[in-house]
């Protein structure tokens, strides 16, 4: 599938909750990066997986700091890789597709994610 074609199906709205997992975020985020500028991208990207999750009913399940984080992790790996395809992309990264005992645990204590302030605004990482 294209990054204009995943990014459209998502926000078609046909994508199963139960189905969209942690990869399948990172996937998102690369489809964004690949078609926008990273801010532009970044922003269509936020907007997308908070309705999402609102048309959920799980709005809380958004976290802006696991998100951002993730994201630029992302841009910064496919600017260093000149990477545009998703296939390699993932073959390259596979440390940003693990949710458990993934890469943001070398940036972030646990408590900082956890912290009531992490989910509503981007926190630095606290791990450096």
């Amino acid at each position: 599938m294209s990054n204009e074609e995943y990014i459209a199906s998502f926000e078609a709205e046909t994508v199963a909750a139960n189905s969209f997992h942690h990869a399948d975020h990172v996937r998102l985020a690369f489809a964004y990066l690949a078609e926008h500028s990273a801010l532009e991208a970044l922003q269509k990207f936020c907007v997308a997986l908070k309705r999402f999750a609102s048309a959920q009913g799980e709005s809380e399940r958004y976290h802006e700091t696991i998100t951002y984080a993730y994201f630029f992790l992302i841009n910064e790996r496919m600017v260093k890789g000149e990477c545009t395809n998703w296939e390699q992309f993932a073959r390259d990264n596979p440390d940003l597709l693990r949710r458990e005992d993934g890469i943001l645990n070398h940036y972030y204590e646990p408590l900082t994610l956890d912290s009531d302030l992490a989910p509503r605004v981007f926190v630095l990482p606290d791990k450096l």
